[in-house]
């Protein structure tokens, strides 16, 4: 099956953001994992919460390919608390982690609850 994409929140650059409810993380997202399309890894932060009884953990893929030359350092595993763990992970390396066609790849942990929100940091005017 096809990772699901989640959509980017962007953060208002000078200006603010209400807290996003983020998208709930289910069992096809634990099968299939996450895609973030037109990724910009730099500026790329994604805010994961745990509502599972254990402590899970989240994995963010090396990238494959020639566009990810450091891709050999291997993926990002982070772990999140149990029941109600919060955890922010990124800014990412366009070397490591981004896939062909600029996407990022998000993998959860077996039994894994809870939301991910995908914000994407604004440039420095």
């Amino acid at each position: 099956m096809p990772r699901t994409a989640v959509p980017y929140t962007p953060f208002v650059p000078n200006g603010s953001l209400a807290d996003p409810a983020g998208t709930t993380i289910d069992s096809t997202l634990v099968t299939n994992g996450v895609v973030i399309n037109n990724a910009d890894p730099e500026r790329t932060l994604i805010r994961v919460t745990n509502s599972a009884g254990a402590d899970k953990v989240i994995t963010v893929k090396a990238g494959t390919g020639t566009q990810s030359w450091m891709g050999g350092q291997g993926d990002s595993a982070t772990t999140v608390a149990a029941t109600s763990g919060k955890q922010f992970i990124g800014p990412f390396t366009s070397a490591r982690f981004q896939q062909k066609g600029t996407k990022l790849f998000v993998d959860f942990a077996s039994g894994t609850t809870g939301t991910i929100t995908v914000f994407k940091l604004p440039k420095a005017y």
